[in-house]
């Protein structure tokens, strides 16, 4: 449980991070195109001056030239000039295609009224008015910030999904050792034992003790198989889901304690579905296991069945202490476990055998404190 309460603060310190790069990024990119614009209101201030003083003025001809110079460096900032009845009598640095179309230049004009107060030109007699927009690059400039975070952000999610999908394939392929290991280590002891049962048969009188011994001894087996399926595709084939259900909760009953009540609700007809019986019955074991540590003193377990056109559900409700909402999916995350003892692989387990190799789905349905918790596995009819 420690490890995912790390892994959640790194999360969160990671997007804390983000969230100051962007800020940051966006603050000394705006302070950027506020000082860009005062020095773009100045050239344009001083493009309007200009205009004036060769109009009015009785200049040498190296000033005069100065002034056309001043005049003609204006390459980028997108300027008209109206007079006091507001008709357009000249512009510069606008899309030389599109100026044929009437409407441009009035809706253009609109536009810079929006972003800049006019700069009075005063001819003596009479005034003009100048109206100018921000530069191209400076356009670029204001938009680059969202465009480098989303590059950013989008570089992100790329590299997470990368990894947590190589992550995943890490832990499939030890997953997979971990269950042929063990299914290995197991084989040879338990075939020492069923010699072991079949000569206490010939010679012990006491056969209630080891019918006992041989039903363990099968238990052993049956887990041995069910380690040896993980990591290979395992038999899916048509079966009556409620007899299943009945041979899991017969072995869980026998071994729970006697506080504990359960309760198997069905329908009264036969439930066929494509399910693999030996890893099905381990989920239901890990959850029935689940739902008794749950339950503090004593309780109820109850497993419904609830038979539909395209999904069979299959619901194990118990009476104990509930989840947390914020840990829905974190139990069924390896190495979850709120018990002291315990690697907290069965839920991991069961999601598996359930969305990977039965191609359905185990989440929490409800889950409230005291009134105990619903687990429910929904199965397609048709893999």
């Amino acid at each position: 449980m420690n490890i995912y309460r790390q892994k959640i603060r790194i999360k969160y310190f990671l997007l804390l991070g983000a969230v100051f790069i962007g800020i940051g990024s966006l603050w000394y990119t705006n302070q950027l195109v506020d000082k860009l614009e005062r020095e773009e209101r100045k050239k344009v201030e001083l493009w309007a001056k200009a205009t004036s003083l060769i109009i009015n003025s009785n200049l040498n001809n190296e000033s005069l030239l100065f002034l056309v110079e001043v005049l003609q460096n204006n390459e980028t900032i997108p300027v008209i000039v109206i007079d006091e009845s507001g008709n357009i009598l000249q512009h510069r640095n606008l899309d030389t295609l599109k100026i044929q179309k009437q409407p441009f230049l009035e809706r253009k004009l609109k536009e810079m009224k929006e972003v800049s107060d006019p700069i009075e030109i005063d001819l003596g007699d009479k005034k003009q008015y100048l109206y100018y927009n921000r530069s191209t690059i400076l356009t670029k400039l204001v938009y680059y910030p969202f465009v480098q975070l989303s590059v950013i952000l989008l570089f992100i999610i790329v590299a997470y999904l990368a990894f947590s999908s190589s992550r995943k394939a890490e832990q499939n392929q030890v997953w997979v050792g971990l269950s042929k290991e063990t299914a290995h280590q197991l084989g040879t002891p338990i075939s020492s034992l069923m010699a072991w049962v079949e000569m206490l048969k010939l010679k012990s009188e006491n056969k209630s003790l080891v019918a006992e011994f041989e039903k363990d001894v099968n238990r052993l087996e049956k887990i041995t198989e069910r380690f040896s399926k993980i990591g290979s595709k395992p038999k899916i084939e048509p079966g009556n889901l409620i007899s299943v259900i009945e041979n899991s909760l017969e072995y869980i009953k026998t071994r729970a304690p006697k506080r504990i009540r359960f309760n198997l609700v069905t329908p009264n007809s036969p439930v066929i579905v494509p399910v693999n019986k030996p890893l099905f019955e381990w989920v239901l074991e890990n959850l029935c296991k689940n739902a008794v540590d749950a339950i503090d003193d004593k309780g109820n377990v109850k497993i419904t069945v609830i038979d539909n056109a395209k999904y069979v559900f299959i619901d194990v409700c118990d009476t104990g202490k509930g989840i947390p909402r914020s840990k829905f999916k974190t139990i069924f995350k390896p190495g979850y476990t709120t018990k002291k003892r315990g690697w907290g692989l069965g839920l991991s387990l069961s999601k598996r055998i359930i969305e990977e190799y039965h191609n359905g789905r185990i989440f929490v349905a409800i889950s409230e404190p005291i009134l105990g918790t619903t687990i429910r596995i929904a199965l397609k009819r048709n893999i």
